[in-house]
């Protein structure tokens, strides 16, 4: 016998070729075509909600069928939002434990985004296609603030939807500081008091939209919404008497369909608004009348009321700008100090969604 074959059993001892395990390709027998299919048959859903992977969609020809989906491979993480208007394949009966997949996501008519701090250019979506942004902050208790509600109203500049503030708790403390805040901007006020019922105003300007609320923990911003849509069943907390924070009760957004037509989508109450993605000229851009002035500031001005030589100061001195303009100027002005990097957030706020 060879010595090498006599090696080789001392070692391994007796083996045959049944024994030899053949592994196969890495990438299969069959190379995957690029080619995706069409998905002709595909059918429209909204979004309402997205819970560890999982999406929840409203058929677009029946809205009371809810669909669950998971996302098509080619689409990859994080690709669909709450308000995507998608195409769904697969299962889309809604009956328990079926599975449809979302293939396709619509063009996004509007993005309402924010940062992680001003430092941050990373932008996080938090809803599509709305196009209303409902503010909403308590008279007291917890204390209003204003800068974080001049954050909101950036947001709402720079995705291109129109902002509205609903004031709560106007029954322990009078709201006309805050609506003196906002109303310079052409911001429609609403008011409501504890235990009252959304006043026909505020249901005639939510029916027809897409509305997205968004307000500081504690402000009854979950109240509302159960006021606005008897089932929704949402978690309402309440202000803590030492810290005078709100505690979080909602943990993802949810849109809800109002019974007079239209959606209101309840998101997670927040402490802070990173803006770090906004660019400035998203706010002037607001308000055409202004626009038109800064267009002839020199190269780099901030807009600001520091700002040497700028346009605005020219404009109101020489009466080119009316009476309300004039007011939004400096409202705006203050929108554009609000840019400014935000003070670290204490120790018990809560992470960004």
């Amino acid at each position: 016998m060879n010595w090498r074959l006599t090696d080789a059993y001392d070692e391994y001892g007796d083996f045959s070729e049944d024994d030899v395990r053949i592994r196969p390709p890495r990438k299969g027998s069959k190379p995957r075509t690029k080619q995706r299919p069409t998905h002709d048959d595909a059918v429209t859903g909204f979004v309402v909600t997205v819970d560890r992977g999982r999406y929840t969609c409203v058929l677009e020809h029946d809205e009371d069928v809810y669909v669950t989906a998971a996302t098509a491979r080619e689409l990859g993480r994080g690709a669909v939002v709450v308000g995507d208007r998608v195409a769904l394949v697969g299962d889309v009966s809604g009956e328990p434990g079926s599975l449809a997949r979302i293939v396709r996501v619509a063009e996004r008519e509007t993005l309402l985004r924010r940062s992680a701090d001003d430092t941050d250019q990373v932008e996080r979506i938090i809803v599509a296609n709305a196009d209303q942004l409902c503010v909403v902050v308590a008279a007291i208790n917890p204390e209003p603030r204003p800068r974080l509600i001049d954050r909101y109203l950036i947001a709402a500049y720079d995705a291109g939807i129109e902002p509205i503030l609903v004031i709560t708790k106007t029954d322990l403390h009078p709201a006309d500081e805050l609506r003196a805040l906002v109303e310079p901007l052409g911001v429609p006020v609403f008011t409501s008091a504890i235990n009252e019922e959304p006043s026909d105003e505020l249901l005639d300007a939510l029916a027809g939209h897409t509305t997205v609320m968004v307000g500081h923990s504690g402000v009854g911003k979950s109240t509302l919404v159960n006021a606005l849509v008897p089932d929704a069943d949402r978690a309402t907390g309440h202000v803590n008497a030492v810290t005078g924070r709100g505690r979080h009760t909602s943990s993802s957004s949810l849109a809800l369909p109002l019974p007079e037509g239209g959606w209101i989508i309840d998101t997670p109450g927040v402490r802070s608004f990173g803006l770090g993605h906004v660019d400035a000229n998203a706010i002037t851009d607001a308000f055409p009348a202004i626009a038109n002035v800064v267009d002839e500031c020199p190269r780099g001005c901030t807009h600001r009321a520091s700002s040497p030589d700028c346009e605005l100061d020219a404009a109101i001195a020489a009466g080119d700008l009316d009476a309300l303009s004039t007011m939004r100027v400096h409202s705006i002005r203050r929108l554009l100090d609000s840019l400014a990097p935000e003070p670290v957030a204490d120790a018990g706020d809560s992470p960004s969604p």
